[in-house]
């Protein structure tokens, strides 16, 4: 029996192993795989979700026993020193000796640290292992035990330092990137991509320092207190994380006197052979085509083919040229690229989509005639990536006006493509090279009748996970053709979408999530999705509040106010239309001076008042409903606010009375529970002052009545409304945003907007019109009068909570003490209070 030694378990070591015990020519073979760490492998990719709940074993790619099941011998935490390729063994650190007759290298890379003067000092770590995210979070625990408002700075603007400015913000550490060139991720993005993600970044509280070159790190006593970059450039810090890049680990393979690159890496043919034709190199360590490719689907990819060679399958080739694209979430944004990002002018043109309002930058990248997509990149919104990426690798064709690629609905673009119109060879899933056809062959031969069994059989989607909403829509879109009834189902816990649970709780008056569960689910004790879907359901159903048990979606609800960073509550009483007497405004004055709070005036005219403590809650709105206020319901899934203009009263410009019917708006829709916020705007004029048309209802007078637009959406991708109606009066408006609302909430999906599900409808807004101005389907007076039930029950809930003692038991910060949480700590900033880690 043939011996296969495999040096490095990192994921691609790992996937070697997964694809080899796969064939069925692997029991010819002994398998023994040498990893340095004291854990199996685990995902790197994934790194940063250890901040989330510090479990390794969360991570793993698979167990310590799955090794041992495949007959795979697994030696962790022990360094592979040396190579003698004339005897063909090889020498651990501990001076244990192997033989083998294929050497697989796959010893990945390290993190390259500058020569930086002082950068041997204490406080500096690398991004690289576990060992590395627990170091820092002990260190970050000591500096932060002695000064609450310790600095870390990330060297490095790339993928993986923005990754780790994350984890700093995520230990509580105020976070900074430094980056010596011009542009965050200069390898990925253009200017003006990077720009647009920098504006992101920033709003969520990461400080850049772009063109920064360090010239020492300063300490005192061994420890790190800052960043020089001038004479009189420094950046104070307790702590810093080095991400300048990684370097191949290539040292074994120089030892022993492989082919090396002049910059790194162990020379690899398109066999992933080296120099040595017993040795391979797969992943990180490996140059093939003069190139080291950081992406976790190719150094799976080469894992394959090194399987295939050792087992003799000597057809199996690494491709000429590999596909660099990628889209990534990068610290909840959206960031992608592919094909030719960048492109000279000489190759093509360039068409461009901006919003730097709303963080959105598109580019893609079309041949000089028109006809080719050669590239793209996208940032703060990625959803059309899988379909631009598989346009791009298949040559698709595109529109004669390509921007309709990129433009949103409202602007002109509009969808393109289908999934199903792909070639059966268009590879779906790069992380597990899985195809179009294999996806949908598995469907078509009865092995797979739903996604988890696609999944499971192909393993698609398992990767990076970039690759899921294709995979999904295959599937879906393959067993329709089949003739099979797709079922939205919402987990596994129901076999119902979210549209028959509805119809079911209506019908049954069920008002506790266990009586749908038992009487209509699949066992089990729900989960974080059907249990806040059936919450939701009975709020919008029954118009009962987040008093109610029942109606609590998430830890908003449950304290009737919205989170905030630092650990604080925001307040925001209701003020329909914008419209607000002196009286009321001195009266939110005083309430914001008497409790210190933060007062902020907002683009849906009203004033949110943050810095509230849990106890503080009752206190404050008690005051408010004494001055006559109600809940702006700011936390829930409901009507925030309806923006108004001044409209005729006041403005020259005006047609109609805007703020009055504004205000009647707002104060028949309040409180009404949906599957997402919603916003109204109503504007006296064309010229648009409440910007109306980017609400899910919009109204704008002209001559002879209203103007009715519905599905404008703000957000990651923002979406202008669509014109419904022309030239209505204030009760067809009325009439016409019932029914539309009320069918919103009976078939949407959990958490879907209206743009979204508009845009999803069959038939979309003529089929809208279809129903709701026709009464297509009959039902348009049973819309009415669901919506009319809903209007009649609304109570204000926080008056509910200050008038029942039970409930006023969940605003204390601990279940047996009335004592006060003193963590929060605040300093002044342009005259109010702010968090300090704001300042």
């Amino acid at each position: 029996m043939k011996t296969i030694l495999v040096v490095g378990n990192g994921m691609v070591g790992y996937k070697f192993c997964e694809k080899f015990v796969a064939k069925e020519e692997s029991k010819q073979f002994k398998l023994v795989v040498f990893g340095e760490e004291p854990r199996p492998a685990y995902d790197r990719v994934h790194l940063s979700e250890f901040f989330e709940n510090q479990d390794a074993k969360a991570l793993e790619m698979a167990p310590a026993e799955w090794y041992t099941e495949n007959g795979i011998e697994l030696i962790v935490d022990e360094r592979v020193a040396d190579i003698h390729r004339t005897n063909k063994t090889i020498t651990t650190a501990k001076n244990r000796e192997f033989s083998y007759d294929y050497l697989v290298l796959a010893t990945g890379s390290s993190a390259f640290v500058p020569p930086i003067k002082g950068v041997e000092k204490e406080g500096i770590f690398v991004y690289r292992t576990i060992e590395d995210l627990e170091g820092m979070l002990a260190y970050a625990a000591k500096i932060k035990a002695k000064n609450p408002n310790a600095k870390a700075a990330v060297l490095g603007g790339g993928l993986l330092g923005l990754e780790a400015g994350k984890a700093v913000m995520d230990m509580g550490l105020e976070p900074h990137i430094v980056e010596f060139a011009p542009k965050l991720m200069p390898r990925q993005l253009d200017s003006r991509s990077s720009q647009v993600l920098q504006l992101k970044l920033e709003s969520i509280g990461l400080n850049i320092h772009l063109s920064k070159a360090t010239n020492q790190i300063l300490g005192d006593d061994g420890y790190i207190t800052g960043m020089e970059f001038g004479e009189d450039d420094v950046l104070d810090v307790e702590m810093l994380v080095v991400s300048a890049g990684i370097r191949p680990r290539d040292e074994l393979g120089r030892s022993c006197g492989l082919e090396v690159g002049v910059r790194g890496g162990i020379v690899v043919d398109n066999k992933m052979q080296t120099s040595d034709s017993n040795i391979y190199a797969i992943g990180e360590i490996a140059l093939y085509n003069q190139m080291i490719y950081g992406l976790v689907a190719p150094g799976y990819d080469m894992a394959g083919v090194a399987v295939d060679q050792i087992i003799g399958l000597t057809e199996t080739l690494m491709p000429a040229e590999i596909d660099m694209s990628t889209k990534l979430k990068l610290i909840g944004v959206d960031v992608a690229s592919f094909g030719e990002p960048f492109m000279p002018a000489a190759k093509g043109h360039s068409i461009i989509f901006e919003n730097k309002t709303q963080h959105l930058y598109k580019r893609i990248n079309v041949s000089l005639d028109g006809k080719k997509l050669l590239g793209g990149i996208l940032v703060g919104d990625a959803s059309d990536y899988s379909m631009l990426h598989q346009i791009y690798l298949n040559g698709m064709p595109i529109p004669e006006d390509a921007s309709q690629l990129i433009l949103p609905a409202s602007e002109g673009g509009g969808s393109f493509g289908d999934v199903m119109d792909l070639p059966d060879g268009a590879q779906i899933c790069s992380c597990e090279n899985v195809t179009k056809g294999q996806i949908c062959g598995t469907i078509e031969s009865g092995e797979s009748k739903d996604l988890a069994d696609v999944v499971s059989c192909t393993k698609a989607g398992t990767g990076c996970g970039g690759c899921k909403p294709m995979v999904k829509d295959l599937t879906e879109a393959t067993l329709k053709s089949l003739g099979i009834e797709v079922k939205d189902s919402i987990c596994e816990h129901f076999d119902l979408n979210r549209q028959d649970l509805y119809k079911i709780i209506q019908v049954k008056g069920y008002n506790t999530f266990n009586e749908v569960l038992d009487n209509h689910g699949n066992g089990g004790h729900g989960c974080e999705l059907c249990k806040p879907v059936v919450a939701s359901l009975m709020a919008s159903i029954n118009a009962d509040t987040a008093n109610k048990e029942y109606a609590i979606q998430d830890s908003n609800d449950r304290f009737l106010a919205n989170i905030q960073r630092n650990g604080t509550y925001s307040v925001v009483p209701r003020v329909p239309g914008g419209e607000i007497t002196p009286d009321k405004l001195i009266a939110l004055g005083e309430i914001a001076k008497k409790y210190d709070l933060y007062t902020k005036v907002t683009g849906g005219v009203r004033i949110d008042l943050f810095g509230a403590t849990l106890n503080q809650l009752p206190l404050i709105w008690k005051d408010l409903i004494d001055h006559g206020f109600e809940s702006g319901h700011a936390y829930g899934k409901s009507l925030r606010t309806v923006k108004t203009c001044v409209g005729s009263t006041w403005c020259r410009y005006g047609m109609d009375e805007s703020v009055s019917f504004g205000i009647e708006l707002e104060n028949r829709y309040r409180g009404i529970r949906a599957p997402h916020k919603i916003k109204g705007g109503v504007s006296g004029c064309i010229r648009e002052c409440a910007e109306a048309r980017g609400k899910d209802f919009g109204l704008i007078a002209v001559e002879g009545g209203w103007n009715l637009y519905l599905g404008g959406n703000g957000g990651a991708t923002p979406r202008h409304a669509e014109l419904f109606a022309e030239q209505i009066d204030n009760a067809t408006v009325i009439k016409y945003i019932d029914r539309y609302l009320m069918l919103y909430m009976r078939t949407a999906k959990p958490l879907q907007r209206t743009a979204a599900w508009q845009e999803r409808l069959e038939g979309g807004l003529n089929y809208l019109k279809e129903v709701i101005i026709d009464d297509k389907l009959g039902i348009a007076e049973d819309l009415e009068n669901e919506m009319q039930t809903l209007v009649n029950k609304f109570e204000c809930e926080w008056t509910q909570a200050i008038n029942d003692p039970e409930m006023m038991k969940r605003f204390n910060h601990f279940v047996n003490s009335e004592e006060e949480d003193d963590n929060l700590v605040f300093v002044p900033l342009r005259e109010q209070k702010m968090p300090e880690k704001w300042v």
